[in-house]
């Protein structure tokens, strides 16, 4: 839904096509429109929401209170750089939902 900040020289690691439709990727937007847009999937009737953020973006991604947190998967990913090497970014996932 939303793109996620990737250092530089670092893709985001989604391949089209890969996103789920209740996922709310944490970028370098301000936190208003991530806000936005989870609340937005959680009135259209959506069980959960998942909210991803990756490296420093992880700090975004926990901005949400009085909602009911399903779970939090914390973990690191290796993803390619624009030169064919790799890098391990951290991540962060939270489903919440009412």
């Amino acid at each position: 839904m939303t793109d996620i900040a990737a250092p530089a020289g670092i893709e985001d690691g989604f391949e089209d096509g890969e996103e789920e439709p209740n996922m709310v990727r944490i970028g370098k937007k301000p936190i208003m429109n991530y806000v936005v847009a989870c609340m937005t999937l959680l009135n259209t009737g959506v069980a959960d929401v998942m909210v991803r953020g990756r490296g420093q973006s992880i700090t975004k991604a926990v901005f949400m209170k009085n909602i009911r947190i399903h779970s939090v998967d914390i973990g690191t990913e290796e993803v390619k750089r624009e030169d064919g090497s790799t890098a391990s970014l951290s991540m962060i996932e939270i489903i919440v939902g009412n």
